[in-house]
């Protein structure tokens, strides 16, 4: 490890420690004043590989079909929608892809502009809450739900592993703008149990909290310099930051050599990637050229009715089938 990288690593455990400490010497106090016990820490959220046991078992939703099913976590009934492709056999370990979708949209929504259902994956879309604004949205953003978003992803993956033959270590996350901002809260909470991100048009807003990743999170981002919503060099009065420096966050987090090596690949479009990433972290980002707040797709999508150049969904498939958790 090079000096630089040594001390970035060296200041992250440092910040751990000082704050378990400080965490410590709170729970004395609480305990000591009047001998109240010390409040309750919040739930905890499984941030490793979990066995399936839906192995063996009929699937819970006929291959070739989707379902919407609903489920308890936080004391909040929540729904998500799950489709399962038509090759699934109940005795092989298949991959799953979790698909956030945005403000103010739904699950139904998402399904249709990711189109993750006509991949080989079982595909996952969980459906949001309704925020302070009145409508649908993820932790992390300034008008989301007062929930534990994190919670319900664990729970939810808990339950699918129970009733579906999942991969534990082809767990997957991808999202569309405040959904893409909440898959960067999942890379930065998450990044043991699933194996790889991909945020599209991400959201992300300081209100996602500190990033202090267990493993390198490889990532997959997209994002045009089009966005009038999510603006490509950010929004300071919002606390969006320009793209290219959340990605060097990542970069930094991931141990990855200085960068990015940036290539031209026509027609608008620029890949960056980060080289030379700790414990197989990957940076890579693709910038679009006129690309407004869209999932990029080259035939019309519910976000727009204009094509993009590239299709997102199965350049983030190649680069999840790439990455698994060891």
């Amino acid at each position: 490890m090079v000096p630089g990288r040594a001390k970035r690593v060296f200041a992250r455990h440092s910040s751990r420690l000082i704050r378990s400490g400080r965490l410590l010497v709170a729970v004395g106090v609480a305990m000591t004043l009047g001998g109240l016990p010390a409040q309750a820490e919040p739930a905890r959220v499984t941030d490793h590989p979990v066995p399936s046991t839906g192995c063996g078992k009929a699937s819970a939703v006929a291959p070739g079909y989707s379902q919407t099913r609903t489920i308890v976590s936080g004391g909040i009934t929540r729904s998500y929608l799950v489709h399962v492709p038509e090759n699934y056999r109940q005795a092989t370990p298949i991959s799953l892809v979790l698909s956030f979708h945005g403000h103010k949209r739904t699950s139904a929504y998402q399904a249709e502009l990711s189109e993750f259902s006509a991949t080989d994956a079982i595909a996952v879309y969980p459906q949001g809450l309704v925020g302070t604004d009145g409508e649908t949205a993820w932790q992390g953003a300034p008008y989301s739900a007062d929930a534990d978003d994190v919670l319900f992803t664990g729970d939810l993956l808990d339950e699918l592993q129970r009733d579906f033959c999942v991969d534990p270590k082809r767990i997957y996350a991808a999202g569309k703008s405040n959904g893409g901002g909440f898959t960067g809260v999942l890379a930065c909470r998450m990044s043991g149990r699933i194996a790889a991100f991909a945020p599209v048009s991400g959201a992300f807003y300081p209100q996602g909290g500190a990033c202090e990743p267990e493993r390198a999170a490889p990532i997959l981002d997209f994002h045009g310099n089009a966005d009038a919503t999510i603006p490509y060099p950010g929004n300071p009065d919002k606390g969006l930051p320009p793209i290219p420096e959340w990605l060097a966050g990542w970069a930094d987090r991931n141990d990855c050599h200085d960068g990015p090596i940036v290539r031209d690949e026509g027609n608008g479009v620029q890949v960056s990637r980060w080289a030379g990433c700790g414990r197989g972290g990957d940076v890579v980002h693709y910038k679009i050229e006129e690309l407004g707040h869209d999932w990029p797709s080259m035939h019309p999508n519910p976000d727009s009715d204009e094509p993009a150049v590239i299709d997102a969904t199965p350049i983030i498939m190649q680069f999840f089938a790439r990455h698994q958790l060891r």
